[in-house]
């Protein structure tokens, strides 16, 4: 899939459905073993603390149950269990050595009993309609070519009333910020990538989608046009990484709102 001579993979706008399928397999098979310590490394741990806000925004009623589908290594759904004690977790993931690596760190955080992770593809998940109360994703949409039919299927195991979460980086909109956003995605980021990590092209290949990723505003847009009502957003740290919370199976949509 790589570009032998750039050691780069093709820009998610020049690859069809299939291979950029392919690439995201690739990729994530072969950064398994230091996807945790990047994620925190590259993002001044960031990442946790937006993982945080977003298990602090959840709210079980019906259920008790969560889903965290493209679960990687299982960081939203151990934060969620810690922070919702009396909830049950199911992870999905579509990498295998993702999800082996979520039950291990499940299993060190003695959380195996209340978090079950599986393989298995957002696009049709293995779970009847209405059996979560929050259906989430974390850095995952990003990933997906249909991510229509995502979000369709996040809507279809969700209870009634209950919350479609998405939490992705988007491309900072601030405009003081943007430049220098921009050379670190597409050089420091991949800099420091080749020096820990095995496949650096990883790592181009993820400034490239957050970079054509939609802006917060359309994708906000995306998901009440796919069906999630009253859609609102949470820009966290500067607009780098945006909680997008919707609810399923409401008889009006309503309009997106930033927060």
């Amino acid at each position: 899939m790589r570009d032998s001579k750039k050691n780069k993979y093709p820009s998610v706008k020049k690859v069809t459905d299939e291979e950029r399928i392919g690439m995201v397999k690739e990729i994530f098979s072969t950064i398994t073993g230091r996807y945790d310590f990047l994620n925190h490394f590259l993002s001044l741990r960031r990442d946790i603390a937006w993982r945080r806000f977003t298990a602090d925004q959840m709210v079980f009623s019906k259920t008790g149950k969560l889903l965290d589908i493209a679960c990687g290594t299982g960081d939203l759904a151990i934060i969620a269990s810690e922070c919702h004690r009396d909830i049950s977790v199911a992870g999905v993931d579509f990498i295998l050595p993702m999800v082996q690596a979520a039950q291990e760190k499940a299993k060190r955080k003695e959380l195996a009993g209340r978090i079950s992770f599986f393989q298995g593809n957002a696009l049709k998940l293995p779970f009847a309609e209405h059996s979560f109360d929050v259906t989430a994703m974390a850095f995952g949409i990003r990933n997906i070519p249909q991510k229509e039919q995502a979000l369709k299927e996040m809507l279809r195991v969700t209870v009634p009333g209950g919350q479609v979460m998405i939490l992705e980086m988007t491309f900072i909109q601030n405009r003081f910020f943007k430049l220098a956003y921009y050379l670190y995605l597409n050089f420091l980021l991949p800099l420091l990538a080749r020096i820990f990590s095995r496949n650096a092209a990883a790592y181009h290949y993820l400034a490239d989608s957050i970079m054509n990723f939609p802006s917060p505003d359309q994708f906000a847009s995306f998901m009440c046009q796919a069906g999630v009502a009253g859609v609102k957003v949470y820009p966290r740290t500067f607009g780098i990484a945006c909680l997008y919370v919707g609810n399923a199976g409401e008889t009006n949509r309503g309009e997106e709102t930033s927060v």
